[in-house]
This record gives structure tokens, sequence and C-alpha cells, in this order.
């Protein structure tokens, strides 16, 4: 909706361990790497240096899409993006193996290896590819290091360096016609007064400095990071647009307050997103909870929300009652602030229950025809988290939208 407007759509962080579901004209997709604007003719779609590049699952994507009669969108991918390598997919899925019951719910789309690489320098950003004497060298020194790993701590077959090298070349010849300086790409768009939309990657709560440490993710997750992400400077990023579900879910472990169980949390998954509350990437089943006043409030916080987009609001109109939770009680206290984790893990959730509005809310454009009971259900979460809900969606379509 949003990339309609925008000239130029950029993913500035995470790589494809999530997943945004589209519903448009030309059907129903997932997107993993590619922005959601690449479904229109006008936009320019980049893949900025803060994001985990996999390769084969860009181009996969992308096939994916024109298949289904979507034109080849513009493409450009910075130069100083870092590559996914076919090793850190193998590595996130020996580690969760080997932590067994301790692991962290990874999606296996070996995004921590690839972060871990990247701040201990041993990554390969995109531009490495097309110096093949060098690339040769680097991948000779990785491979001697990742194979005592995978001897002796993952006892898992060995990388043989020539086949790596074969399989960056093949990458490269993927790469080429898109390969840009980005940073010098939106300095221009943006002194021809080019509309960028950055477009964001999982909640606060998976922020690896302000989330639930450790069951996080592995970059920043904060419209903060979208600067750094793109090579923008901050002051340029003048709106920030914070969405938030009508209710809770959750893909992977970590505490959850508002959790709810059993019957009545399979009604709301059933009922939720469309087609069901399952994750894009891995089809896991969320984890299901009503609308989490403190945790909302922090995250419009911690973005530096101007507007809120209140999403998936008629999913709710089968209830009689909606519980809300606006506070959390630790060791007998109440507080409205969202605490560090191994306080969140003891909070239980304070509800306040607000009557339904028992009707079918979608295809409805103007905020003055929704139900009472669905407008005070709106006001009293826009009061609770004190950041302004501008926008609110009924349905899964880009016109399924009230502006307030």
């Amino acid at each position: 909706m949003l990339a309609e407007k925008a000239d130029i759509i950029i993913r500035f962080q995470g790589g494809a361990n999530a997943g945004h579901t589209i519903v448009n004209n030309y059907g129903k997709f997932a997107l993993h790497t590619l922005p959601s604007g690449v479904f229109y003719g006008h936009t320019t779609s980049i893949i900025g240096n803060g994001v985990a590049l996999n390769i084969p699952m860009l181009f996969q994507e992308i096939k994916a899409i024109t298949a289904q009669g979507v034109p080849m969108p513009k493409l450009l991918i910075s130069d100083r993006a870092q590559i996914v390598m076919p090793y850190h997919i193998l590595f996130d899925q020996y580690e969760e193996e080997r932590l067994g019951g301790k692991s962290f719910g990874s999606t296996k789309s070996g995004i921590a290896p690839f972060y871990s690489d990247k701040y201990a320098k041993t990554g390969f950003q995109v531009s490495e590819l097309f110096d093949r004497d060098r690339l040769k060298e680097k991948v000779e020194k990785t491979v001697e290091v990742k194979n005592v790993l995978l001897e002796h701590l993952y006892h898992k077959p060995l990388i043989d360096a020539g086949e790596l090298l074969t399989v960056l070349d093949e990458y490269k010849d993927m790469v080429e016609p898109y390969i840009c300086d980005v940073s010098a790409f939106l300095d221009k768009a943006l002194k021809e007064q080019k509309t960028i939309l950055l477009e964001g990657q999982l909640g606060t709560l998976k922020d690896p400095d302000h989330g639930i440490y450790p069951m996080v993710t592995s970059s920043s997750t904060l419209a903060a990071y979208g600067a750094i992400g793109a090579g923008l400077p901050p002051y340029e990023i003048k709106q920030i647009i914070t969405v938030c579900k009508a209710y809770s879910s959750a893909v992977g472990a970590g505490a959850f307050v508002s959790e709810i169980f059993g019957a009545e949390a399979e009604e709301l998954r059933r009922r939720g997103g469309d087609g069901g509350e399952y994750g894009a990437t891995t089809g896991r089943p969320r984890r299901m909870g009503w609308f989490d006043c403190v945790a909302s409030k922090y995250g419009c916080r911690l973005q530096g929300t101007t507007d809120v987009a209140f999403t998936v609001l008629d999913v709710l109109g089968y209830l009689d009652e909606i519980p809300v939770c606006v506070g959390y009680e630790i060791d007998g206290e109440v507080t409205t602030d969202f605490p560090v984790t191994a306080k969140l893990e003891k909070a239980k959730p304070v509800l306040k229950v607000l009557p339904g509005w028992k009707c079918n809310i979608r295809g409805i454009r103007n905020y003055e025809e929704l139900p009472e009971n669905c407008r005070k259900y709106i006001e009293f979460i826009e009061e609770q988290i004190g950041y302004p809900i501008t926008m609110v969606s009924n349905g899964p379509g880009r016109d399924d939208i009230i502006y307030r």
C-alpha cells in the first residue's frame, strides 16, 4: 500500500528467515528477500547492504513471481551486501541440532552464523565475488577454519574449497547485472526529491539489543538501523510507520506474556491472517495472544513511531468480549514498563476486557462507519500505547484500509 506511492523500496536488514504474505491482483505471494513493492512497475527495489543476501533464494523468488505473471522488477543489489554462504545454512541446522531442547527456534536460514561471520569480519561481501584471486585465497582460509568445527564439534562432512569457489562463481553471474553503489544511488535520489520507503523485517522484540535477548534475531530490527542498512543519513527518515496487529502472534520460542492456549488460541489462529496464522517461512502454527499494550508501547517508543498501522482488526469480529493486556504483574508488582528478559519470564498479564462488536467489518472504508465497540477498542489501545493509530486495516487487500 505504501509502495504504491514510493519510487524506491529498500530492504535494510535480515535475510530470508521471515516472510511477508502479500495478496494482490496477481495472486498470493510469500516474499522473503524481495521488498513488498516489486509488484509495481514504477518502483525500484533495492537489497541494501544490511541484508543477509541468500543469492539462490532471491533468484528463486524472482522466478516464482514472474511465473505468476508479475513483470520482472527493477532490482538493485548493494555491492556491500554480504552473502549467506551455503555453509551458514548447514551450521544453523547443525547448531540447533546440537542444542536440542535448548535451541533458539531458528528458521535454519543461516542467519545467526551469517551475522557471526560478518561481525567476526570473516564474511563475504558481494563486491568480493569480482576479484577472483583474492576470493580464492579467502575461501581457502575460511574453509580451513570451518572444517575444524565440522570435524570436531559437529562430526559432519567437510567443505571442499574448489566446490565452494564454483558455487561463488555461479553467484557472481547471477548478481552481476544488478550490482550498484546503493548509497550513491540514494544520495542522487534524495537530491531529486524521490520518495524512499524502507522495509523492515521482524518486530522490535526481535532486536538483539532491545528485544527478548537471546530469543532474538541477529541484526537490528529498529527503524534507526534503516539509515545504516541502506546507507542513508539518519535525518532523512521522516516518517516511521509501526505495524501492530489487533491481537498478538509469534513464531519461535521466548516469553509471550499475553499468550493464550487450547481451543481459544486455535480459534483465533484459524481465523487470523489470511488463511490462518502460520509462519510465512516455516509454515509453523504461530503462538497466539491478546493485544499487549505494554510490549506495543515499548516497541513504538524504540522505533520512534510517528504512525501506527493497526492491522487484522476484522479477525476479532467473532468475539463477545476481547481481553487486552494493559500491564504486567511481576513479583506482586504491576508495571506498564517492558522489562528485561529474566523479569519478563515471570510476568503475568493484567487483562482488561472490552466488549466485542460481533459483526463483519470488511469492506468498511470510513472510520465513522465502524461499529461503536470497534472504534472504542481502537481508541482504548491508542490511549494505552500513546502513539497515534492513523491507519486501520480490516482485510488482506492493499485497499482494505481506513485512514484516520
